[in-house]
């Protein structure tokens, strides 16, 4: 399976995932010895002893070393063993920390493969998130509707924003669209299910007072039509016209804070998943 071939240095890494751990320990280790020619062979997801067996014969056939970070136990335990009988190098990189952080946790490893990149995996999906939020946000591109996990439907300060946000950093991609009377709604909002739509509304002076406190803190008076409670209702009456029209659940966000409004958010996306 394997053609041997000989170099000054070589390093098989060998393991149960991608093996891109060992593979930088092994180049950062490297970078120590100038003068060595080192070559470094991968051998990635491996998944049984007869693989072992010939990455172990061509190791002594090219003198190579081994750097393995294999979890799974009894392969973990059976190439330690193969290195040994045939007389080479080969360093287990996972387990002595693996161990020490299990005694020190007081617990015991998982023992799956691929775990890292998995989290890195996560961790690029909310990035993703986030940034999908940031370009789709106030109904900037009417064309995020389309692509969004979750649609945020509703007037001026119903938290529209800070939900999408929030929401993004639980990895759904969300995009929100700004109801105002003197602007039609995007054609978009009615062309995708309605049960990823979720209209926010809230009570007319709780809006008030928030959108007042708003100018205030722009340097503007209360008293501009943005604040007035008469602009407050017939936005809000304009939005429940909207809302029925796309057939949305809705929300009263009234003193409601951020979280408690994304996690009934996440509780109807999770349901509507699990009826699909």
């Amino acid at each position: 399976m394997f053609s041997p071939f000989f170099n000054e240095t070589t390093v098989y890494v060998v393991s149960d995932s991608v093996g891109e751990t060992a593979e930088f320990v092994v180049k950062a280790a490297a970078s120590q010895f100038a003068s060595e020619s080192l070559h470094i062979r991968k051998f990635p997801y491996i998944e049984d002893e007869g693989t072992l067996n010939e990455i172990v014969r061509a190791a002594v056939e090219t003198k190579a070393i081994i750097v393995y970070t294999i979890v799974i136990p009894h392969l973990r335990a059976y190439i330690e063993q193969k290195a040994a009988e045939a007389g080479i190098t080969a360093i287990d990189i996972m387990s002595p920390i693996v161990g020490s952080l299990a005694k020190h946790l007081h617990q015991e490893p998982s023992c799956k493969p691929g775990l890292v990149r998995q989290l890195d995996e996560d961790y690029f999906r909310k990035v993703d998130a986030i940034e999908f939020a940031v370009k789709y946000d106030d109904g900037r591109d009417p064309r995020g509707i389309l692509r969004a996990d979750v649609i945020l439907i509703g007037v001026s300060r119903t938290s529209k924003t800070p939900l999408s946000m929030y929401l993004a950093n639980k990895r759904y991609k969300v995009a929100n669209v700004p109801l105002v009377p003197e602007v039609a709604p995007p054609e978009e909002l009615f062309l995708v299910p309605k049960e990823r739509c979720i209209g926010l509304i809230i009570e007319p002076d709780q809006l008030n007072m928030i959108r007042a406190e708003r100018l205030k803190s722009l340097g503007l008076t209360a008293q501009a039509n943005y604040a007035s409670m008469e602009r407050i209702k017939v936005e809000l009456a304009y939005s429940r016209t909207i809302l029925e029209k796309v057939g949305c659940p809705v929300l009263d966000v009234s003193n409601k804070a951020v979280e408690e409004t994304a996690a009934l958010i996440i509780s109807m996306l999770k349901k509507n998943q699990q009826g699909s």
